[in-house]
């Protein structure tokens, strides 16, 4: 366990956004000696753009100055560390989610099912359309505008299912927690396949043939290909998203059936 002494030296890092650094260390003022024709959406949105065609693991802070075209010295005029700006980058991917408006929502008479529904289609898409995303959820408080904003849409549809209060994040949490395992598993599959050069089909058809060559799992195999065919769907993907699908009409009705 380490010592209060220890933290003193070392404290915990908080958050970009709760140390008030998201403007930048210049508070957003830029000073004259800073370098021309750079701004910090248009760091973050390089840093965005370099993370989704790279990944995490490739990302430095000297590709991204190359990416433009300016020193690393000259981003951090902009951001203090590297953790701060992955937190900037994922509070932009964050304004891409789905925000749920109650009153207008009430009004166009979706009811919370369809509104639940739209927020984890929406959670879905976006996590794997940035798999370097979920790691980050790890390791980053996630507290920006963006990620706030939707968690506060989140809560609201929560709380209109009409669950007792003790049981709402238990709700929620089953739901998105789901979403998110999901979706980490599709969208590194989905980088799998796109770094073997093969589309899903191909590597999931290509890897299922190897499987079938180990007579010690010749009976997980059938038993796999009698599921396959059940489920239905034509390509991986369909089948993907037939089993999102099914997921989410259980948890509903576990909500439903929780519901005084």
């Amino acid at each position: 366990m380490a010592k209060a002494a220890d933290r003193s030296k070392r404290p915990v890092r908080t958050s970009v956004w709760l140390d008030g650094k998201a403007a930048g260390p210049t508070g957003g003022v830029r000073r004259t000696d800073q370098p021309s024709g750079l701004d910090l959406d248009r760091i973050v949105t390089a840093t965005v753009a370099l993370l989704d065609a790279d990944g995490l693991g490739k990302f430095s802070m000297r590709k991204l100055a190359g990416e433009l075209g300016v020193t690393a010295m000259s981003v951090y005029w902009y951001v203090d560390t590297k953790d701060d700006l992955l937190e900037l980058a994922m509070d932009a991917v964050c304004a891409e989610l789905p925000v749920d408006d109650a009153d207008a929502d009430s009004a166009a008479g979706r009811d919370w099912r369809e509104r639940l529904r739209t927020l984890a289609h929406g959670y879905r898409a976006v996590l794997v359309r940035h798999p370097w995303f979920t790691t980050l959820m790890g390791n980053f408080l996630n507290v920006g505008p963006h990620a706030m904003e939707f968690s506060q849409a989140v809560q609201r549809v929560t709380a209109d299912t009409g669950l007792p209060p003790e049981r709402q994040m238990g709700a929620l949490g089953a739901t998105f927690q789901f979403v998110y395992g999901f979706s980490t598993i599709e969208g590194h599959f989905k980088q799998r396949c796109a770094a073997a050069g093969m589309t899903q089909d191909e590597y999931y058809t290509e890897a299922m043939g190897s499987i079938r060559q180990v007579p010690d799992v010749a009976g997980y195999v059938q038993s796999s290909d009698q599921i396959m065919s059940a489920r239905g769907g034509a390509t991986v993907e369909e089948m993907r998203d037939r089993d999102f699908e099914v997921a989410l009409d259980v948890l509903i009705a576990g909500i439903e059936a929780s519901t005084p």
